[in-house]
């Protein structure tokens, strides 16, 4: 799952070494109003809780509590944030005043009510704080959620503990389970929060404390309330559900079993004090799970993919306010939606009308399939088709910002294709190609403007999957690689720059793979023996299964086109070419590698495919021997290890992080491993050499001819993480 950009706050903006960081005070502020004390967080720019943060919320409860003509308090947060979150910068060191703990024990018996004025960002422990406060006010535009489980982590300071009692078990699960942020009327209608303010929240708030001391001053303990949470004692079912749901969800994950079991704690102990041991304990599993770090890894990746080392961060970048698509087939159609789907215009050219009327007529059935799954609503669907035209003629493209092939991979096709588009281009516009590997030299050449070329790979579902592949060629500008990193953004992508190369990052590493999955079945595993380690491995499918999914006709029928002899098929694409002579093509005929039942995705093995591998490897004298799991893993790996090391001595990839969000995202290498090469770190490159070298000696081949980056690396014992830039 994508770490989404509210993390930020949750994270404070810090740099990807957090090591670095000093220790952030902060203060809080405190004034009284009346018979009202006023505590304001004053910690930019998230006002997270440090060290300061934790002395001032004590200290001042203290004092109003001391204060007789103090009646009750309420706590706000200066700037855009109540409070983001806990300051990861004091993990795993000494932390200085009282622990979070401590500040809350202080907050939960204090006998004046507290009132949270949640004037902006409460992730997290910030959330957490105001959910110890007896009651909260929360302004409409301040996002509140419990983003750890994105982090490998649980809300460690009560929050599993409050929030059933508060609203449920069921809706705790699916709010803490999710980690992703809710607005302030969706949190008041939900129970987070008990009024929306209508105008100055720290008025709102003062005015709220008043009528509380008004109506006597009653301290709300959310730690004492059993009444929401008895009713669900003894539903196991709320439990296997969220167990069911998260399975699906967040595959392979350590942190969403620790948060069910903190939340059954709660519900079925009935006793706060005995649920928050467990969820301490859970917490401090979390903690020291090697999961924890690769997503901590993950999030900042992603934000350092953004940095480009030779383009200047003011480097200026252009508008892009219109768009078109050349090309309205299956990947046309994604790349239109990704436009659409963020409120910007796309004109798409097609040969003919039909063609054309046929790739609309699918954009706005897949756009229909979303209202009925819910995800949509009938308006929203209208105003996207809306921004909708369609073209034939070349002569209509003149307006576009951006102006995008997504035609047939042929080099030749798109040379032709680029020759078209710059005689119409404006000035200024980015000229793109959304080919998987051809050279973009090669198009860029096509043109008088190779400045304005670039390569932007979009992944299908183009409108789904968040990677962008931006291409950079020999001559494309600074300002057309800032413009097309901040196009990925707007239409909430992650991109990354490649350099030009065949493949680039992503296709050129995953040669090596399926090459190996195929060698691999000659010499004596099956295919569903292959897809399953990969899958036991965390892959949300196998390299079988997934040449299925994309048909295995597409290689045969290139093969036969380029007038390639059978005995000059590579041994590995034999046995997809004979299932293709059988007109097994995969999912679309419902019969490929595996077998699929009318209307189900789901594959079944097929003796038949077993028997036609065994004739195969017969064919190619080839004896086969029983391979066992842990070398059908490491043959299928590490290929993408030492080509990834290829890229970065290249430097077709900036930094190893690139290379990471790039297979999690593009080709879900599970984001628990922190990506192929932070998993090769943890490995040890020493031990994935040894094994790279001793496959060379036993196979042989260019795939397993050790990088030279990957050998200097061991010598130093050095790992990928010291290449970070």
């Amino acid at each position: 799952m994508l770490n989404p950009p509210f993390l930020d706050d949750f994270l404070y903006n810090a740099p990807i070494n957090n090591s670095k960081r000093q220790i952030m005070k902060g203060t809080v502020h405190y004034e009284v109003r009346g018979n009202i004390a006023l505590m304001t967080v004053d910690n930019p720019p998230v006002n997270p809780l440090s060290s300061g943060v934790r002395k001032g919320l004590t200290d001042g409860i203290n004092k109003a509590l001391s204060d007789d003509n103090v009646q009750a308090v309420v706590l706000t947060g200066e700037g855009r944030a109540f409070i983001a979150g806990a300051d990861i910068s004091e993990f795993g060191g000494k932390a200085e005043g009282p622990s979070l703990f401590d500040c809350l024990n202080t907050m939960d018996n204090s006998t004046k009510p507290i009132i949270a004025a949640i004037n902006g960002t409460a992730f997290g422990g910030g959330l957490e704080v105001a959910l110890c406060c007896h009651y909260r006010v929360i302004a409409s535009s301040a996002p509140v959620g419990l983003p750890e489980v994105k982090l490998g982590l649980l809300p460690g300071a009560g929050g599993t503990q409050r929030l059933p009692r508060l609203i449920g078990a069921e809706k705790a699960l699916d709010f803490i389970l999710s980690g992703d942020p809710i607005p302030g009327p969706q949190a008041t209608e939900l129970g987070i929060a008990d009024e929306v303010a209508t105008g100055d929240i720290v008025q709102a708030g003062i005015d709220f404390a008043q009528r509380i001391v008004e109506q006597g001053g009653n301290v709300r303990r959310i730690r004492d309330e059993t009444a929401i949470i008895e009713k669900d004692r003894d539903n196991q079912e709320i439990f296997e559900a969220a167990r069911k749901n998260s399975a699906r969800r967040m595959r392979n994950r350590f942190a969403p079993e620790m948060i069910i079991q903190c939340v059954e704690a709660a519900v079925n102990s009935g006793d706060f004090d005995t649920g928050l041991k467990v969820e301490q304990e859970c917490f401090a599993q979390c903690l020291k799970h090697p999961q924890r770090e690769a997503l901590i890894h993950m999030f900042f990746s992603e934000r350092e993919v953004a940095k480009i080392p030779d383009v200047p961060k003011d480097t200026k970048t252009s508008s892009i306010e219109q768009a078109a698509v050349i090309g309205c087939g299956t990947m046309g159609g994604g790349i239109s939606m990704s436009f659409l789907n963020v409120g910007i215009p796309v004109n798409v050219l097609e040969v003919d009308q039909e063609a054309l009327d046929r790739g609309m007529s699918i954009i706005k059935r897949n756009y229909d399939i979303q209202v009925q799954r819910g995800r949509m609503t009938e308006a929203q669907v209208e105003q996207r088709m809306s921004i909708l035209s369609g073209t034939t003629q070349y002569s209509d493209l003149g307006t576009a910002d951006v102006i995008i092939e997504a035609i047939y991979e042929n080099i030749d096709v798109k040379v032709e294709a680029f020759k078209k588009i710059e005689a119409v281009a404006k000035p200024g516009a980015i000229l793109a190609s959304n080919t998987s590997g051809l050279d973009i030299d090669k198009m860029a050449q096509a043109t008088s403007r190779p400045g304005s070329v670039i390569g932007l790979h979009f992944f299908s579902p183009a409108n789904v999957m968040k990677l962008l592949e931006v291409v950079r060629g020999e001559e494309t500008s600074e300002e057309t690689i800032a413009t097309s990193m901040k196009l990925g953004r707007t239409l909430d992508k992650i991109a990354v720059l490649s350099g030009n190369a065949p493949g680039f990052i992503g296709n050129r590493m995953l040669a090596g793979y399926t090459q190996q999955a195929g060698e691999i079945i000659l010499q004596g595993a099956t295919p569903y023996q292959v897809d399953n380690v990969l899958l036991q491995f965390g892959m949300p499918m196998g390299p079988f299964q997934m040449n299925d999914l994309v048909g295995l006709d597409l290689g045969w029928r290139a093969r036969k086109l380029s007038g390639m002899k059978p005995e000059d098929v590579p041994n590995t694409a034999r046995i997809a070419d004979k299932l293709c002579e059988l007109e097994r093509f995969g999912q679309k005929t419902n019969r490929g590698f595996y077998i699929y039942p009318e209307g189900s995705r789901a594959g079944q093995a097929d003796p038949e495919v077993v028997a036609l591998v065994e004739e195969t490897s017969s064919e190619l004298n080839i004896t086969r021997r029983e391979i066992d799991d842990d070398e059908v893993l490491k043959r299928c790996l590490y290929p993408l290890i030492n080509e990834g090391a290829r890229l970065l001595e290249q430097g077709i990839a900036i930094r190893p992080c690139d290379i990471d969000i790039v297979y999690i995202n593009g080709y879900g290498f599970p984001e628990v491993t922190g990506g192929p090469m932070f998993w090769a770190d943890k490995q040890g490159l020493d031990n994935i050499l040894a094994d790279i070298q001793k496959f060379k000696e036993e196979y042989g081949g260019a795939v397993w001819e050790p990088a030279p980056l990957l050998e200097q690396l061991v010598s130093e014992g050095n790992g990928f993480a010291s290449l970070q830039k």
